[in-house]
Order: C-alpha cells, then sequence, then structure tokens
C-alpha cells in the first residue's frame, strides 16, 4: 500500500548545480535507452505542431522530433535554465529549426484555442499545484481530436525501481538525489488519477501503469467555448 502522498511546488528545476547534474542523469538516462519517444509514438502522436509540457532539457521531445517528420515541437517549462538548456540541445541536435522553448506556466499556456495537435508531457505531473487547471488547458489548447499523453513517476512503484531511479544517478549535490525522493513521494496512483480527471474536460481518456509510471493518454473530444 502507497504511502499518503506529500505534494511538491511546481517551482521547475532551478540553480546552476543542480540543472547539470539533471541533465547530466536525463543524459545517462538517454544513452542508456530509457528516456526515449517510443511510448508518446506508440500512442501516435507522430505528426504535426505539438506542444511539450516540461520538458526539461528537452531529451524526449528532440527523440520525438528525430523519429518524426514535418513536425515541429513548442517546449513550455517554468524554469528559465531549462528552457535556455533545451535550447541548446535542440541547436547542438541541428533541431532548432523545428524546436522552440519557451518559459511558462502550463496552468496558463501562451496558445490560442486548438492551436495543437498534440500535446505530451513526462514526469511533470506530479510538481503541478492544480492539474485540473492544466488539464483543462490542454483541452483548450487542443484541436478537437487533438492526442495527449501525460506519464509521470507512481508513487506505489516497483522497490527495485525506486531504488534505481534514487541511487543509480549521476553523483551530484545532496538536494538534487532529496529532489528525486520528493518527486516519487509525490506522485500518484493509478487510483488516484480517474478522480483527478473525471473533474475536467478531457473525456476520452485512458489510464494505465507499468513497474514505474502512470500513463493517461487520450484524444479530444471538446467542441464547446472553452
Amino acid at each position: 500500500m502507497a504511502k499518503p502522498r506529500v505534494a511538491d511546488l511546481d517551482h521547475g528545476i532551478r540553480g546552476e548545480g543542480i540543472v547539470k547534474t539533471y541533465d547530466s542523469s536525463l543524459r545517462h538516462l538517454k544513452d542508456i535507452g530509457i528516456l526515449h519517444a517510443n511510448s508518446i509514438l506508440k500512442s501516435r502522436i507522430d505528426l504535426g505542431c505539438v506542444l511539450e509540457i516540461g520538458p526539461g532539457p528537452g531529451y524526449v521531445g528532440l527523440d520525438w522530433l528525430e523519429k518524426t517528420k514535418e513536425t515541429t515541437l513548442k517546449g513550455l517549462d517554468i524554469s528559465e535554465e531549462m528552457v535556455a538548456l533545451a535550447t541548446k540541445n535542440a541547436k547542438d541536435n541541428d533541431l532548432a529549426s523545428r524546436a522552440e522553448y519557451l518559459v511558462g506556466d502550463a496552468s496558463n499556456i501562451p496558445f490560442k484555442d486548438g492551436y495543437f495537435d498534440a500535446v505530451f508531457t513526462t514526469d511533470s505531473l506530479h510538481e503541478w499545484a492544480s492539474p485540473e487547471v492544466i488539464f483543462d488547458e490542454i483541452c483548450r489548447v487542443l484541436r478537437p481530436g487533438g492526442k495527449y499523453f501525460i506519464s509521470d513517476l507512481r508513487r506505489d512503484m516497483n522497490p527495485i525501481m525506486r531504488w534505481f531511479i534514487i541511487y543509480c544517478q549521476p553523483k551530484g549535490p545532496k538536494e538534487f538525489r532529496e529532489g528525486f525522493i520528493r518527486s516519487i513521494n509525490s506522485a500518484y496512483t493509478l487510483s488516484e488519477v480517474g478522480p483527478i480527471m473525471a473533474k475536467t474536460q478531457l473525456k476520452e481518456w485512458k489510464a494505465e501503469q507499468t513497474s514505474s509510471q502512470i500513463i493517461i493518454s487520450g484524444r479530444n473530444s471538446f467542441h464547446g467555448s472553452k
């Protein structure tokens, strides 16, 4: 049985030392084949203009761009340092012409209604202070029929996976490892997702879990005034 959830503030990842260590950790996960966009592609998000919420250093979204054709990506992150890093990584991977990163809060996405063909986010749901608000914003900026994919840690994950996530990362400041522990402790369980989604305008959704993650996906069927 999972321990009670301990909410974490959605202040993003800031500070030069933490940002560098976080980038090193995610780069390590990318290099060993754990951090990739395959699950997003399996949900058939593979065309058009797509929004990524909380891209961090940008590795998942950039992998998605490399594996798709004639697609563009907008990344929205609350951390200025992460936006700068993702912008650099896009340039280093020759994807700057297809990727743009902006500083902003997902509870007030700075794009017009129906702007995007799809929205995805990985490992950021647990940081949202008001997830219902952000899910409604996702609904608003998605075109009718547009797809969404949200994956995040699960608080009741397999203990071996928990140990790996916390301890098998590049060494860094004490605050870095503490951040991973906070992320897990503030993550949701599958049974907690349904009541949240029931309060949103996203109706055609499904939720499932893996050994370490929860995945929410579906289509935007909302056609009314947003």
